[in-house]
């Protein structure tokens, strides 16, 4: 199955749009795990095992594994994933961002490497930073549109001067994916649930597309305003919550504490979607 398929799948087979993001921090770790980072496998396949039936996808965040030098857990939380949840598609957060040669290289950490069925990108350096990751028939690529940190207005909520009016640049990014970019049909965009108002405008721009949509949760976005924004039938979102799940607790019910939460982030989705 393609990563579209997959995520098809998943939506109906688990009636969910949230995505459980595996941001693994030793030093948050509850109980006997508390400041271990060679237990950074155990907490994550926890993690799994307590929402594999509720996510449409898993989010792990490749800095908070090589940070300490637990990249061997990766590999192995991936293999307990697909062996787990077979069923949900597995997002790497990474971020890539270079060409050339060197993106042939990162494409083949996420996709052989560690078996990710998409990735995270920044596409400012252009197309060519992106052609690398296509060449992974049946791979995904989210590329970094409008993202949730304050700093993104920065760049991303700039003007530029077009023969169409002056798109801001992260409209501009949106129309790439949806049209000249995504050759093969496997782009899809991170927008921040901070902005559900943008939310909806790269809905607009991008009608069909995927979107990734991290912020719900500890960063404060709202869950049903980002399902009226940007989900629509056909058009998938992958609202991705990571602390507010993972760490809903610091006793030894660390496990069965995030289950309740991610059960509670499933159903308001899902019912702003029914709204």
């Amino acid at each position: 199955m393609t990563f579209l398929e997959m995520l098809g799948a998943a939506e109906r087979q688990n009636q969910s749009m949230l995505c459980v993001g595996l941001d693994p921090d030793p030093a948050r770790f509850p109980g006997k795990l508390k400041g271990d980072a060679s237990r950074i496998y155990d907490f994550c396949a926890a993690m799994v095992d307590a929402t594999a039936d509720l996510s449409i996808a898993f989010k792990p965040q490749i800095a908070y594994f090589a940070a300490h030098r637990a990249e061997d857990q990766l590999e192995r939380l991936m293999q307990h994933m697909r062996r787990t949840a077979p069923q949900v598609p597995v997002i790497l957060d990474a971020k890539r961002g270079d060409i050339g040669s060197t993106a042939e290289q990162y494409a083949i950490e996420a996709f052989e490497r560690y078996g990710a069925d998409a990735v995270t990108l920044s596409p400012f350096m252009g197309f060519d930073s992106v052609a690398p990751y296509l060449k992974h028939a049946g791979k995904g690529a989210f590329l970094l549109c409008r993202t949730s940190n304050p700093g993104g207005d920065d760049l991303q909520n700039q003007r530029l001067a077009s023969v169409d009016g002056q798109p801001l640049l992260y409209e501009h990014v949106a129309r790439l994916a949806q049209g000249p970019w995504n050759l093969n049909g496997q782009l899809g965009l991170v927008v921040g649930a901070t902005y559900p108002a943008e939310i909806e405008r790269v809905r607009a721009v991008a009608p069909t597309l995927p979107l990734l949509i991290p912020g719900v949760g500890a960063q404060g976005g709202d869950a049903a305003a980002t399902v009226k924004a940007g989900w629509r039938p056909g058009a998938p979102i992958i609202v991705n919550s990571s602390r507010a799940i993972i760490y809903a607790s610091s006793g030894d019910d660390f496990a069965e504490a995030a289950r309740r939460e991610a059960i509670k982030t499933r159903d308001v989705l899902q019912a702003a979607r029914g709204a």
